[in-house]
């Protein structure tokens, strides 16, 4: 296991070129985003000109072909200005990855291309009002009936899922075999039968909707199942080990976001005749948060580095990377609210809404607590293996 995480210079190149379109095209229009709560469709034509949708993509489908590191780059990049940029430049990569993983050729020379350059999206339709954490819960039907499959059910929390062309929806072909009857299907929007029944009110990323799917006697072509009936669950863990990474990236950079706000604000602000940073409470404030930061952006790039492996290791550490990463900016936003006093409870500073967004990368992708017992289950299967 090597988990090299060095950056090249393309790399750095890169994050210098995101970080400028970031701080130039987005922050500027940060807070009027979240108060329309809608985002622009023009930044979303920028990142389509830009081929940042594509950029992770393998290039025989129209990609970028750029590596996990790379896109955890562009993730943390995104997130340390705004953090629904991630989702609207990012979704399709997500909602794709079953076909990256268990497509047939076919499917991927036709779905893949749209997606890389942006002139198709999907999102990933997984999470059920009583299955979220618990993946085998799934209760969405899906009855083979000749060159068809009919699905009955609903998804919950599923990000841009009343904007994207496609979903990617896991639903039970056997629902007597728990995991094992788990299988996915990509569905289009528009099909009879599909419809968006209500948007959630959110507490952060509310330039991002999240969506409650119905499906009623919905008819899906088979040629639209992905992979073979059974093989979901696989398909399910393999996509959220790949993603996972990329989360804690979300979280670094939205730790990095909140810490250079405080930074700067300790140094300006001045009390009992002088600045904030003079004073050792902050001070070791400011150290435990980028402590935080530095550890955690490590983590994330190590196992983004065994993802390009495909190091066997990859669940193990793409669980830490997510936990600590996102766990560490819930710490250092609370911080950075902390030094910023009662400005830092005001929507006049933006590391309240820094805040807001990070308690979310706390949940989805699977909530910390179930990466802790995916941790814990690997730790204990390593130490088995050497008695």
């Amino acid at each position: 296991m090597k988990g090299q995480f060095s950056l090249t210079k393309a790399q750095e190149m890169m994050r210098k070129n995101i970080r400028r379109l970031a701080e130039e095209q987005i922050a500027p229009r940060v807070a009027e985003i979240e108060a329309s709560e809608i985002f622009p469709p023009d930044l979303v034509d920028l990142f389509r000109k830009q081929k940042l949708m594509g950029l992770a993509f393998p290039a025989e489908y129209g990609g970028g072909g750029g590596d996990e590191v790379t896109l955890c780059i562009l993730m943390e990049e995104l997130a340390r200005v705004f953090s629904d940029a991630v989702l609207w430049c990012g979704v399709s990569l997500l909602g794709g990855q079953p076909i990256l993983i268990a497509g047939t050729e076919e499917q991927k020379q036709r779905y893949l291309p749209a997606f890389a350059a942006g002139e198709k999206n999907c999102s990933l339709g997984l999470t059920e009002p009583e299955a979220g954490s618990d993946v085998a819960g799934i209760r969405t039907t899906a009855v083979r009936d000749g060159d068809y499959y009919v699905l009955n059910g609903e998804k919950r929390f599923i990000s841009l899922g009343n904007v994207t062309d496609y979903v990617s929806v896991f639903a039970k072909t056997n629902p007597s075999a728990r995991h094992k009857g788990l299988s996915v299907f990509l569905v289009e929007k528009g099909t009879p039968g599909f419809s968006v029944a209500r948007l959630d009110n959110k507490l952060g990323w509310r330039a991002t909707p999240t969506a409650e799917l119905l499906f009623k006697n919905c008819r899906v072509p088979a040629q639209n199942r992905v992979g073979d009936e059974g093989q979901g669950w696989e398909i399910a863990m393999r996509t959220l080990d790949v993603t996972r990474p990329g989360i804690g990236a979300c979280g670094v950079g939205i730790g990095q976001g909140a810490f250079e706000v405080a930074l700067s604000y300790s140094k300006e602000r001045a009390q009992f005749g002088a600045p904030l940073a003079s004073y050792q409470a902050i001070q070791l404030k400011l150290a435990d948060m980028a402590i935080d930061i530095e550890a955690a952006r490590l983590l994330v790039y190590k196992s983004a580095a065994l993802v390009d492996e495909a190091s066997p290791m990859v669940p193990y550490f793409a669980s830490i990377a997510k936990t600590f990463a996102t766990d560490a900016a819930m710490r250092v936003t609370t911080e950075a609210i902390q030094v910023l006093g009662g400005s830092g409870y005001m929507k006049d500073f933006s590391v309240e809404r820094y805040f807001r967004e990070a308690k979310l990368t706390q949940i989805f992708e699977g909530a910390n607590e179930i990466q802790r017992l995916n941790i814990a289950r690997e730790v204990l299967r390593q130490e088995a293996a050497l008695v």
